[in-house]
């Protein structure tokens, strides 16, 4: 009887239409968006002779704008219609999918091609990932929050295992370019799922007047609040050190292992068997993580990931690419979960794009110095690099935030505004905005 309850709260949200088509629709999108991240780095390798620090220039043009535009991109969400903004977002992502994909099959793709469209693809990925997030709500209800957040890492994840062999085969046979156009495909399928929505049923937030000073409340708001500020560190420190995998992945599986597209395809694959598992684990959960479980998840991520560092052989790699996964997906999802189930509703938006902002937007950094790290140190610089840095910046965001707010004891409970702390269109006393 308790596994049967278990597994029945695991699929909580499925039971809602909305939610179904949404789940569907973002699971054939976020296959072919690994599909693309695994060939759009191939291709670079392909086009720049092997250079590393070619693939970090290109994810860091693909995530700068999370760091400049982001902020803006919440703001957005919390003023208009999240479902019409996400259907310009995902044909912005399309159009830009199509043309490296024909540009790549026609062999006049060149590195700087792909440069420039990989920033032109992170600007629509800027204001769509914070809508994206804070639209769960509304297609799942705020008393399924928590196992929807699960969910959509499933689904992110089950997309991860599939869609690197796939593209490993697809690269293999007909090339990147026929990939990335796989990709500009996939889109349709969340276009779809939008406009199959019953508008009626969505539990929507009212939307924020227009008002000056609305992307800086946002700051005031987390700066004000010593627990989120923690888990936004924690996800400025995974984002910009840990999650590096198409680099790092590539550069161990082409100059650490010398092997090719389909064993770089496998090892994303097998990666996501881990992550699948912590998001399905992630989804049986009835309320958020607390934030020492965010930070405790993290560190045990740093150490895993340390140690795929030192894996003598490309077996024993694969061996301990699960665990990594799992580790990582759990540290992520715990961080999503905590910061939006205790954000303020009519500030979520602006919160999330926050959060997005410190996990895609620290990419921009982290990237070329883990390709520069490949490129002078060897391709398990990386990996080992990364773990000691993720530690040491988690560290330090604790010891100034306990400096600012006092120990831990003495900071005011989040209460979470989803799991009834208060109701949905009140700001609880405890995470309210202090006085100008």
């Amino acid at each position: 009887m308790a596994v049967a309850v278990r597994e029945s709260r695991m699929f909580a949200s499925l039971s809602h239409r909305n939610y179904r088509i949404y789940f569907v629709g973002a699971l054939v999108s976020n296959i072919g968006t690994w599909i693309q991240r695994v060939a759009q780095d191939w291709l670079v390798l392909e086009l720049s002779g092997g250079s590393a620090v070619a693939v970090g220039i290109t994810t860091a043009l693909q995530f700068l704008p999370a760091l400049l535009l982001s902020p803006g991109g919440g703001l957005l969400a919390d003023r208009v219609d999240k479902r019409l903004l996400l259907a310009v977002t995902q044909t912005w992502m399309a159009a830009s999918a199509l043309v490296l994909g024909v540009m790549a099959i026609a062999g006049v793709a060149r590195t700087w091609h792909v440069y420039v469209i990989a920033l032109v693809f992170g600007i629509g990925s800027a204001v769509d990932v914070p809508a994206r997030q804070a639209f769960v709500t509304e297609v799942a209800g705020r008393a399924n929050l928590t196992n929807a957040i699960g969910l959509n890492s499933a689904s992110f994840n089950a997309a991860r295992l599939i869609g690197p062999g796939v593209a490993g085969l697809i690269i293999g046979v007909w090339g990147s370019g026929w990939a990335i156009l796989t990709n500009a495909i996939s889109y349709a399928a969340m276009l779809l799922a939008l406009m199959a929505l019953h508008v009626a049923d969505l539990d929507r937030t009212k939307p924020v007047a227009r008002a000056k000073g609305q992307v800086r409340e946002g700051f005031r708001y987390v700066a004000a609040r010593p627990d989120l500020l923690v888990a936004l560190g924690v996800g400025f420190a995974v984002g910009t050190f840990a999650l590096n995998f198409q680099l790092t992945n590539a550069v161990m599986v082409s100059k650490e292992f010398g092997l090719g597209a389909r064993a770089y395809g496998w090892a994303g694959s097998v990666m996501g068997i881990g992550s699948l598992a912590g998001a399905l684990l992630a989804a049986r959960r009835s309320r958020a993580p607390a934030l020492k479980c965010v930070v405790g998840a993290s560190l045990v991520f740093a150490v895993l990931l340390g140690l795929l560092g030192f894996m003598p052989g490309y077996w024993t790699y694969l061996l301990l690419l699960p665990l990594v996964g799992l580790a990582g997906l759990l540290t992520m999802t715990a961080t999503n979960m905590f910061v939006q189930t205790t954000s303020d509703p009519s500030l979520r938006g602006r919160v999330m794009a926050l959060y997005a902002m410190v996990m895609m937007g620290g990419t921009p950094i982290g990237a070329p110095l883990m390709g520069w790290l490949a490129q002078v140190f060897g391709p398990r610089a990386p990996l080992i690099g990364g773990a000691v840095l993720q530690v040491a910046t988690i560290g330090a965001v604790l010891v100034v935030v306990r400096a600012r707010f006092g120990s831990a004891d003495q900071w005011r409970p989040a209460g979470s505004v989803d799991q009834g702390a208060a109701p949905a269109d009140e700001v609880p006393p405890e995470v309210a905005l202090p006085p100008e």
